[in-house]
């Protein structure tokens, strides 16, 4: 009885040994709310080889970026924008619109995800919204984290598979428990690294712009500050004080017209119904 339970114990220490050695490299210290900064270019140089060869390698890169358009409508403008970002395959991951103040018209921010292989077209068809401002794109290279982190995924996968295997073949409770736990926790591990791994891929194929929709300001006259400057100003406001009688007269125009035709009316009236007085005799 004792012979059967140290075969699969030495089997549960050896498989532990080994997917611990898996375990170690996966230490690095990528969580589920971020990733792993880039090592440096000359850690890059060193550990990969020349340039030349890493050129060779399919490059992972995150685009991200602002745009800047002053443009007539601002909702108009945003719903155009919705439409050329959703025709492409693009979504809108925010939508901020605000009401006219301090003198424009109003504006709009929106949160644009776009395909990274549209995105120079969807760039040029969102400027010819109205007067480019700003542009502004920067890219972040993610191809070391993205091979380090598919290659982790593999070894952990294999490390469980192995772990699987052996849980299988145990016989005593002892080996199963700790074979269920190692692989417990392998896999919660494997998961984090699944989310990363899929949140690089949707970084990477979708572009992230932030389109900032604006009007002109309108600046109000000056003061005057000068006699000549006072000159002005009151000649404007004189000229549109009698602009805006003039519009006023000739609202009150054809009332007044009807209103004296009425008056004349009443007035004939009166006169036709009041009686003649025949003068005393003297």
């Amino acid at each position: 009885m004792r012979r059967t339970l140290v075969i699969p114990t030495a089997l549960l220490l050896s498989a532990l040994a080994l997917t611990g050695c898996a375990a170690g490299s996966d230490s690095t210290s990528y969580d589920s709310g971020g990733v792993a900064p880039m090592p440096a270019t000359d850690t890059l140089t060193q550990e990969g080889g020349s340039s030349d060869s890493q050129s060779t390698v399919d490059r992972s890169v995150i685009t991200t970026g602002w745009v800047t358009v002053t443009v007539t409508d601002p909702l108009d403008a945003a719903a155009e924008a919705v439409r050329i970002t959703e025709s492409v395959g693009g979504r809108i991951d925010a939508r901020n619109e605000y009401a006219p103040r301090g003198g424009d018209k109003g504006s709009a921010t929106l949160t644009l995800r776009i395909p990274s292989d549209d995105l120079t077209s969807v760039l040029d068809k969102l400027k010819a919204l109205g007067d480019v401002q700003e542009v502004s794109l920067s890219a972040t290279d993610v191809t070391m984290e993205t091979q380090d982190l598919d290659a982790r995924i593999t070894s952990m996968r294999a490390s469980i598979d192995r772990l699987t295997a052996l849980m299988a073949t145990a016989t005593d409770t002892d080996s199963l428990i700790a074979l269920e736990t190692a692989i417990s926790d392998r896999q919660a591990q494997l998961e984090s690294m699944e989310a990363q791994q899929r949140y690089l891929a949707d970084q990477v194929s979708m572009s992230t712009v932030t389109l900032n929709l604006v009007t002109e300001q309108v600046v109000p006259d000056p003061e005057p500050v000068t006699f000549v400057d006072g000159l002005v100003a009151g000649w404007h406001a004189f000229v549109a004080f009698f602009s805006g009688l003039l519009v006023v007269l000739g609202v009150l125009v054809p009332w007044l017209v009807l209103a004296g035709i009425i008056t004349a009316v009443v007035i004939v009236i009166i006169k036709r119904r009041k009686p003649k007085v025949t003068p005393p005799v003297e």
